[in-house]
């Protein structure tokens, strides 16, 4: 079963936070809020050790309507918050579901435009923000990030056979529906690259249910902005992991079933 998306569904956000107290802009989450009733962001605390979930207690106060905290009694890593996140978003599914980062790099008003993709769109499941730089559009990250971005990206999509683009923008909305609880139903295998996962998972759910490829499902909408906001958990050493943990979900997910 889909729902359908209308004026007036229901959408609702996860919100990742880890030690984000510094840079949580409450006052574009609670004006988005009161702009957007149809939206609900739950924010997922994932046990971080600053004053966030004092800041998160603030926003819930001021906008209980829409928005919830759950919180996480350890640090579990952004995989784990989002899944642990979307998991509790479907218990009383909406229409749409989807991820956003807390420091607003993608900016609130960008939802709009990736859910009339939904409404215009009836066969596409998945709408992921792309970071594009394009003429008239304001997308500003740091050069050194934006080189390694563009050579993963190129090895994923080659490696798995999709023409994507961005496969790591914290901007992702996926429709509801009956097989969307098993993308998220185990824990994932990389904390740092579960995006790909995720579209992993969904071409090996999607061939063993003769469904058509991921690449007609998948939407990237190019950002009309997006800006790196200092303070990223991924430092350089780790680009290591990264590698090691797409190789596991290769051979989980692609390698496997050819």
């Amino acid at each position: 079963m889909e729902h359908s998306v209308g004026p007036a569904s229901e959408t609702t956000l996860v919100v990742p936070c880890y030690n984000e107290a510094a840079r949580l802009d409450l006052a574009q989450f609670q004006a988005f809020a009161a702009a957007h009733p149809d939206v609900r962001f739950l924010f997922v605390n994932d046990g971080s050790t600053d004053d966030t979930a004092a800041v998160l207690r603030q926003l819930v106060d001021s906008r209980a309507d829409s928005c919830q905290v759950l919180d996480m009694s350890y640090n579990s890593g952004k995989a784990e918050a989002v899944r642990t996140g979307i998991l509790r978003a479907l218990e009383s599914p909406p229409a749409v579901v989807g991820f956003w980062d807390a420091d607003l790099s993608t900016p609130l008003d960008e939802l709009d435009e990736m859910l009339g993709i939904f409404r215009d769109r009836p066969e596409i499941e998945m709408v992921f923000g792309a970071r594009v730089n394009l003429l008239g559009r304001q997308v500003r990250r740091k050069l050194s990030r934006h080189y390694i971005g563009r050579i993963f990206a190129t090895v994923v999509a080659r490696t798995l056979g999709l023409g994507i683009y961005d496969t790591q923008c914290g901007a992702k909305l996926f429709r509801v529906n009956d097989r969307l609880p098993e993308l998220w139903q185990e824990p994932f295998i990389s904390k740092w690259i579960f995006d790909v996962e995720i579209i992993a998972r969904a071409i090996e759910q999607r061939r063993a249910a003769n469904l058509l490829p991921v690449a007609e499902v998948i939407y990237e909408q190019p950002l009309t902005s997006w800006y790196d906001v200092e303070g990223s958990k991924l430092r350089p050493r780790e680009f290591v992991v990264v590698g090691s943990d797409f190789l596991r979900i290769y051979r989980r997910y692609i390698w496997r079933g050819r």
